[in-house]
């Protein structure tokens, strides 16, 4: 029982609505001096707490004036594709209805598997082309496959879509450090990746739902 009492001890004590904030505080502590690019702080930020990985702080690569970008495009209702349920799941859909906006994953519709298999490709490829057939302006959270993001590099090299920002997190071995190459190479689209880093298992499928922006 002593030894339990002392234990309890130890453990900082934060009340549950602080306990984001704490996390957040101990976060910049253990940055220290790292110049992290203006604007890019909460983002960065936010994928360390998720992941609690500080190598975000050095991996992650923002175009120039990508957040900016992207924080005026949802402003403006643009919708966001993921390849993910489970990124589809972690934005907030409350706050994307203030501005008009909404968020869309199509790895499930039957239109998209009939068309992966008619093709010979990934669902994630087909759901680019449907998101391309939207005739919108659109902003892309990619977080589960390669494929989605060639295919993207694909329909943009064609003129038939123009992102309003593209979010390249995929996860896996094959053609990952490619895929995101490909999206680097792509001067004029707004870009947040993690640069020249493949098949690390602390990467989740959700990650895009963190590299937010907020209005």
């Amino acid at each position: 029982m002593i030894r339990k009492m002392k234990m309890l001890t130890e453990i900082e004590k934060v009340l549950p609505s602080e306990i984001e904030k704490r996390s957040f505080e101990i976060i910049t502590e253990e940055l220290g001096d790292k110049k992290l690019v203006p604007g890019t702080e909460l983002i960065v930020k936010r994928c360390i707490h998720t992941s609690a990985d500080f190598d975000y702080a050095e991996n992650l690569v923002f175009s120039e004036g990508a957040v900016e970008h992207a924080m005026d495009a949802i402003r403006r209702g643009t919708p966001i594709v993921t390849d993910t349920q489970m990124g589809k799941a972690g934005i907030n859909k409350r706050k994307l209805a203030e501005f008009g906006s909404e968020v869309y994953c199509f790895m499930s519709d039957e239109d998209v598997a009939a068309a992966a298999k008619a093709n010979g490709t990934t669902r994630a490829a087909a759901s680019m082309d449907k998101a391309a057939a939207l005739g919108r302006d659109v902003i892309f959270a990619v977080g589960n496959a390669p494929t989605a993001l060639v295919r993207l590099y694909e329909l943009i090299k064609e003129g038939k879509i123009r992102p309003e920002l593209i979010i390249a997190v995929p996860v896996g071995f094959v053609n990952v450090v490619q895929s995101k190459e490909l999206i680097l190479s792509l001067k004029e689209t707004p870009s947040i990746e993690e640069e020249k880093v493949a098949a690390i298992s602390r990467h989740v499928s959700a990650m895009p739902c963190f590299i937010r922006c907020r209005g």
